[in-house]
């Protein structure tokens, strides 16, 4: 992978945790810095692990499905560029209730871990590709972090709107890395 396909890898997996993090943001009253901080932490941490964890285990099926490694790379990611997509464009739900100071640390791992769950479906994926995947993960893990980070810090000012927007570019993202693959394994484009 080149580094401008690991950056936008990296940047479409933390969308996810950008929008994840406006709407916490959102929820509390005037989020300081440490907060902002704490949560990005969080974020990155779990979302730099569960692509080690995804990559782990499609490694160990990789030589059962060498063949057919760029079909599954393009659908993994065809469906979780898809979902995001589709979770942008759904109607957002209101809700109105005492808004917090923070997060509690089970909210932040809890929330965490389930807008990281396409980061483990990529990590799948990854281990049929030649990766350095220690790289790729670290990459991802910083890209949430900032943009967890930032998405706490803008939260009064721009709420779900474009957090929502993010997922929808990002999900659009991936699925692009998707047809990537599958036109350089097919070769398409010719060499």
């Amino acid at each position: 992978m080149t580094p401008a396909t690991i950056a936008m890898l990296s940047f479409s997996m933390s969308a996810d945790a950008f929008a994840a993090s406006l709407a916490k943001g959102a929820s509390l009253d005037r989020p300081r810095f440490t907060e902002a901080l704490r949560t990005g932490l969080v974020f990155g941490v779990v979302e730099a692990l569960t692509p080690l964890i995804g990559w782990a285990a499609g490694f160990a099926a990789s030589t059962y499905i060498e063949a057919v490694d760029h079909w599954i790379a393009f659908g993994l990611l065809l469906a979780i560029g898809g979902r995001m997509v589709l979770q942008a464009l759904a109607p957002a739900a209101h809700e109105e209730a005492a808004r917090p100071r923070r997060h509690s640390l089970a909210v932040l791992i809890t929330t965490a871990i389930a807008t990281s769950l396409d980061a483990m479906a990529v990590g799948v994926s990854l281990a049929f590709l030649d990766v350095h995947i220690a790289l790729v993960a670290g990459a991802i893990g910083l890209a949430t972090f900032l943009m967890a980070t930032a998405g706490i810090l803008i939260a009064r000012h721009v709420g779900q709107r474009l957090g929502r927007w993010a997922e929808g570019m990002g999900g659009l993202c991936l699925i692009g890395i998707g047809c990537a693959i599958l036109i350089e394994h097919l070769g398409l484009l010719g060499a």
